[in-house]
């Protein structure tokens, strides 16, 4: 190895150390700085509790505290974001989950017992910043917090990636394809995906495109315009995507086909193949993408992966087609709609509960 190369390598190996160094030392503060918040609105809730009139008291609480603590530290300690501690402490201190860490028995205390907990302990809970917990608060549902929560968690979001989830419904979407018992492991675990199914959503929605609802559009345009927002498309498409391929032709007696777009699952260790459709959606695209997962498996597949996903993404379909064109035990094609604007989160919601 040349003494150039040499020098770059180990360049990049203590580049590497100190980006990682960066990194953790930003995750410490932000973990000190939300438990800190944390603590403060403690100490607010219970100096509430001692006061006469709590509604009035809190107020001129917040107001006195705010100004001595602007004086004394800085920004930061306005009416507002004090409101926003107190809140966050009345928010997450009966959270199932923060509960189970705690090992509170229900005839205690909650905060006699806050008292006692150690930084650790409450740093194992809270891994997001404080802006994050800003957003998860406004979210009534504590089942639906809390995935929201545990996903931002486990995919790094930053708070605008949590947003746009949280805008375009994905635990409503998860939640329609799943029983009660499916959904309550949602909010104690995240998405987890063990079986094909796990990674489908219908519908997906694809706002960031910037097309409209009724643009007219062709299938390659939308193709084009998917491909120059590939990264957020692979985070609609959830864990574990890479991206393969596009246009990818397979040829067999003469004949060519190409596949609109290729990816592949790290977690399920499989292909992932999508063809996309304008309008309303045929069985013969159902009977087409069937032959492309057939393909796959038989001349690309290796021994030691998991056979082959289609998905159609269409604007409309007939469940009833979907149902007689595939077969009962089917778990390796699928249909499912897309939409170019955000929909409404109340119809969805609406759907989950009629289900």
């Amino acid at each position: 190895m040349s003494d150039g190369l040499h020098n770059k390598v180990i360049f990049q190996q203590v580049a590497e150390l100190l980006q990682n160094a960066r990194q953790q030392v930003l995750r410490t503060v932000n973990s000190t700085m939300t438990i800190t918040y944390f603590e403060i609105g403690r100490i607010i809730v219970e100096e509430e509790q001692n006061g006469k009139d709590r509604a009035e008291y809190g107020k001129q609480l917040l107001q006195s505290l705010s100004q001595q603590l602007t004086k004394e530290f800085g920004k930061g300690f306005s009416v507002d974001n004090l409101s926003n501690m107190r809140k966050f402490y009345l928010t997450f201190s009966i959270s199932e989950s923060l509960t189970r860490i705690l090992q509170i028995k229900k005839t205690q205390s909650v905060t006699a017992e806050f008292n006692k907990v150690d930084y650790q302990t409450l740093a194992s809970f809270f891994k997001l910043t404080f802006t994050h917990y800003v957003f998860l608060m406004r979210i009534e549902d504590e089942k639906e917090r809390s995935f929201y929560k545990i996903e931002s968690e486990k995919n790094n979001w930053s708070v605008r990636e949590l947003k746009r989830q949280y805008d375009t419904a994905l635990y409503t979407r998860l939640a329609l394809s799943r029983d009660k018992e499916g959904i309550l492991k949602l909010s104690e675990q995240g998405q987890i995906i063990e079986k094909p199914k796990d990674i489908i959503k219908d519908p997906y929605i694809l706002e960031f495109l910037g097309l409209p609802e009724l643009h007219q559009y062709s299938e390659s345009q939308l193709e084009e315009e998917i491909i120059s927002k590939l990264e957020h498309f692979l985070l609609e498409l959830g864990h574990g995507f890479t991206f393969v391929a596009r246009q990818e032709r397979i040829t067999f007696d003469d004949k060519h086909f190409r596949i609109d777009l290729v990816f592949y699952n790290r977690i399920l260790r499989c292909f992932v193949l999508i063809d996309l459709k304008i309008g309303e959606l045929k069985h013969q695209d159902l009977g087409q993408m069937q032959m492309y997962v057939n393909y796959y498996d038989r001349e690309m597949r290796l021994e030691d992966e998991n056979k082959t996903i289609g998905i159609v993404l269409c604007q409309t379909k007939s469940e009833a087609v979907v149902k007689y064109t595939l077969p009962e035990n089917n778990e390796q094609i699928f249909a499912s709609k897309y939409k170019t604007v955000l929909p409404s989160v109340e119809a969805l919601k609406e759907l989950l509960e009629n289900k």
